[in-house]
């Protein structure tokens, strides 16, 4: 099992890179160069998570409608249009999603809010790969970057021109909260991060 873990690790990481290089040749390579700078500390910290799911065993996730009591009423003045909530599994893992779609009257701004529950897997270190990495890139059109917010190791991306990004957050190891918008600046996705009570959230088990 550490070894199928370990692996599983090592092949998240090339995709993760694959999945950031993007736009025109010049942007790739830069793109990957930095991404490269991270790729050993990364795969240094894929490998101890790996053998700290082998020694802890698996995690049973929570019921989907716990993770759905905690998407608020509304995301920093945006209105709840749907709320949804599932549970999937496939080799022995399992994850738990709520979803909470919000928008203005005329749907100019819209935000969506998803909490995930990997349960502390390996599915964890695909759904939070940037939580292992350095990422802080500026271009004329918008940044990316990973920081933290309280406790939390956090990542942002944000497209200026096109006024959409998304905000991640990965609490107590097992839970994504991503916040996406559209139309909408990157305070308002954190203001609608603050409407997610992060220490209920962390509290579940």
């Amino acid at each position: 099992m550490h070894t199928k873990l370990y692996l599983l690790a090592a092949g998240l990481l090339p995709v993760m890179l694959l999945t950031n290089c993007g736009g025109n040749k010049e942007e790739a390579k830069d793109e990957a160069s930095v991404s490269t700078l991270g790729a050993v500390s990364a795969m240094k910290e894929m490998a101890a998570q790996a053998e700290e799911m082998q020694k802890n065993g698996p995690v049973a996730t929570v019921d989907f409608r716990a993770l759905k009591e905690l998407l608020p009423a509304d995301a920093d003045g945006l209105a709840r249009k749907e709320a949804t909530g599932e549970k999937n599994g496939a080799a022995g893992f399992s994850i738990s999603t709520a979803n909470g779609k919000y928008a203005n009257t005329d749907g100019t701004e819209t935000i969506e809010i998803s909490i995930v529950d990997g349960g502390g897997s390996a599915m964890m270190m695909g759904l939070a790969a940037w939580s292992m990495m350095e990422v802080d890139k500026e271009t004329e059109n918008g940044y990316e970057k990973t920081s933290t917010i309280g406790d939390n190791k956090s990542y942002e991306k944000y497209d200026t021109s096109g006024k959409d990004g998304e905000l991640n957050v990965l609490v107590n190891k097992r839970f994504v909260v991503t916040v996406k918008g559209r139309g909408v600046s990157m305070d308002k996705m954190k203001a609608a991060l603050e409407d997610v009570d992060l220490d209920k959230l962390s509290d579940l088990k």
